[in-house]
C-alpha cells in the first residue's frame, strides 16, 4: 500500500465526512492487523503500526519486521474491517451532533416520498418525515425545502435514524423562538402551548417585563411576525393569549372567542361548568370540539360547556308582533274608504238619473207647487253625505228609487187639473 495514497484517503474522508484523521488511521491500523493475522495466523504476536505523517507502515511478528504482502482475501478483508470501522465512526459522530440538534428545528430538502413519509436530505444524513408528524392537507414534492422540528434521534444499525415532525407543538414554539427574538432572549415565557395540527393553535404567553406586552411583541408590527409563521403551517390558526394565574380568567380567556357567562369550578375533581349563550355555544366548542378540547389542555382543567337561552328573547319576538299590527292597519284602511266612496256613490246615481231626466222636463214644464217641491234634488244630494261617513252602501242604494217614484206620479194627475198638456198632446 502507498503511503502517499493513505494519507490522502484520510484527508478526503476527513473533509467529506467529517471525520477525525487519527479515527481514519487507526481503522487502517485494524484493517491490516486483520489481514496480517490471516497470513501468519491468530497464535501470533503481531504489531501494526502507521506513521500518521509520512504514511508508512511497520508490522511486526513476533518481534520481528515483516512485509506487508498480503494475498487477495486478505487485502479485501482488510479494507472491509476499516470501511465498517469508517461507517461507525461516521455514525457515533452524527449521533452526537444531531443529539446535540435535538428539540430544535432543522431545514432540509425532500430527497423522495416512500409510502406518505418523507425522506429529507440534511446533508450527510437523511431525516423521515412520516405520515403520523405531518400537518393535515399538506402536498410535497420532490426538491421542496421544508422545516421541521427533531424530536428522535436513535442508531440504527450503522447508519442514525433522525425522526422529524411538524405537527408536534413544539415546532410552532421553535417558530415564535425564531421569529421574536423577546422569547429567544428569555423576556417572554411561553407558558403553555396546545395545539390541532392543520386546525388551530392556542398559544399562552407571559411578560416578564412590564414594558414589554406580550401579545403585541408575538404579533410584531402589522402582523410581521404572526404572518412569517402562519405562512410556514400553511394558514393554520394561531391564537396568542395571555396567561393568567387564576382559573376562572385563564378558562375564559382560552375560550375565546366565546363570550363566557358564568363559570362553576369543582376543585375535586378539577373540572368546569361553563354557560354561553345559545348563539355562543358553537364558538365555544369549535369546528368538531377543537375549540374546547385546546382551552381544556392550555388551562388544565376539564371543561363543560352548556348553552342557555338568551333572556331577551321574549321581549324581542312580542317587540316585532307590535311593531308588525300598527303596520298592517293603515295599510288597509286608506286603500279601502277611497276604493269604496268615489267608486260606487258617483256610478249610481248618474246611471239612473239621466236617462229619466228627458220625461221629467217636459211633463213638468208647469208643475204644480207640490211636485216642484217633491221633485226637488235636495234629498239625492244630501244623502252622499252621511252614507260616506257611516254606511257608504245604504244610502246610495235606497236614495234614488224614492224620487223616481214620485217623478212616474206626476204625469198622471197633471191632466186632471190642466188642459193644456194633454190637448197639446
Amino acid at each position: 500500500m502507498d503511503p502517499a495514497d493513505i494519507i490522502r484517503f484520510a484527508d478526503a474522508v476527513h473533509r467529506e465526512r467529517g471525520i477525525d484523521k487519527e479515527i481514519v488511521f487507526t481503522a487502517i491500523e485494524q484493517g491490516l492487523l486483520t489481514a496480517a493475522r490471516k497470513r501468519f495466523g491468530e497464535d501470533s504476536v503481531i504489531e501494526v503500526q502507521l506513521d500518521r505523517r509520512t504514511g508508512d507502515i511497520k508490522c511486526l511478528v513476533n518481534g520481528k519486521a515483516e512485509t506487508m504482502a498480503f494475498g487477495r482475501i486478505a487485502a479485501q478483508t482488510a479494507r472491509q474491517v476499516m470501511s465498517q470501522r469508517i461507517r461507525e465512526a461516521e455514525r457515533d459522530k452524527n449521533l452526537e451532533e444531531y443529539n446535540r440538534r435535538l428539540g430544535s428545528i432543522v431545514t432540509g430538502s425532500i430527497q423522495r416520498i416512500e409510502s406518505g413519509n418523507l425522506i429529507v436530505n440534511m446533508g450527510r444524513v437523511e431525516g423521515i418525515v412520516p405520515r403520523s408528524e405531518q400537518i393535515r392537507g399538506e402536498t410535497f414534492k420532490v426538491g421542496d425545502r421544508l422545516r421541521a422540528y427533531l424530536f428522535e434521534v436513535r442508531p440504527q444499525g450503522q447508519r442514525v435514524r433522525i425522526v422529524l415532525s411538524r405537527s408536534r407543538p413544539e415546532f410552532v414554539q421553535k417558530l415564535f423562538a425564531l421569529e421574536v427574538p423577546e422569547i429567544s432572549d428569555g423576556v417572554i415565557a411561553v407558558k403553555a402551548i396546545e395545539r390541532e395540527a392543520g386546525y388551530k393553535t392556542k398559544l399562552a404567553v407571559e411578560s416578564l417585563d412590564r414594558k414589554v406586552d406580550p401579545i403585541g411583541a408575538c404579533v410584531g408590527v402589522r402582523g410581521s411576525r404572526i404572518r412569517n409563521i402562519i405562512d410556514e403551517l400553511n394558514g393554520e390558526k394561531v391564537d396568542i393569549l395571555k396567561w393568567e394565574e387564576q382559573p376562572e380568567v385563564m378558562i375564559s380567556t382560552a375560550l375565546k372567542p366565546a363570550q363566557i357567562n358564568s363559570i362553576t369550578l369543582n376543585w375535586d375533581t378539577r373540572t368546569a361548568d361553563v354557560l354561553v349563550d345559545e348563539d355562543q355555544l358553537s364558538l365555544a366548542i369549535g369546528r368538531r370540539g377543537a375549540n374546547v378540547r385546546l382551552a381544556s389542555r392550555l388551562a388544565g382543567w376539564e371543561i363543560n360547556i352548556s348553552g342557555e337561552p338568551l333572556p331577551e328573547e321574549e321581549v324581542t319576538e312580542s317587540a316585532e308582533t307590535s311593531a308588525d299590527t300598527p303596520t298592517e292597519a293603515p295599510a288597509d284602511t286608506p286603500t279601502e274608504a277611497p276604493a269604496d266612496t268615489p267608486t260606487e256613490a258617483p256610478a249610481e246615481a248618474p246611471a239612473e238619473t239621466p236617462a229619466e231626466t228627458p220625461a221629467d222636463a217636459s211633463a213638468e214644464t208647469d208643475p204644480p207647487p207640490a211636485a216642484e217641491a217633491s221633485a226637488a234634488p235636495e234629498p239625492v244630494e244630501g244623502a252622499p253625505p252621511e252614507p260616506v261617513e257611516e254606511v257608504p252602501p245604504e244610502p246610495v242604494e235606497e236614495a234614488p228609487p224614492e224620487p223616481v217614484e214620485e217623478a212616474q206620479g206626476e204625469p198622471e194627475e197633471a191632466p186632471e187639473g190642466e188642459e193644456k198638456p194633454a190637448s197639446a198632446g
